[in-house]
């Protein structure tokens, strides 16, 4: 059962790289995209987000509500 196993394996090697049926490079490139997109927001657009609204307290335009 294994040395079939082994075989099917050997023949179809897309079918060993899938989990799920979904390919392994998609599922990293998915992980890699969350990534850099989390890092992007947390390092990138809240800091200028938090700057917009700290000049624009400060100049008297802050609502605070």
């Amino acid at each position: 059962m294994l040395a079939a196993l082994l075989r099917l394996f050997a023949l179809r090697p897309l079918l060993t790289m899938a989990i799920f049926g979904i390919p392994v490079l998609l599922l990293i490139a998915v992980g890699l995209f969350t990534i850099w997109t989390l890092k992007f927001l947390l390092f990138v657009a809240l800091p200028i987000a938090l700057i917009v609204w700290v000049l624009r307290c400060v100049f008297g335009s802050c609502n605070d509500g």
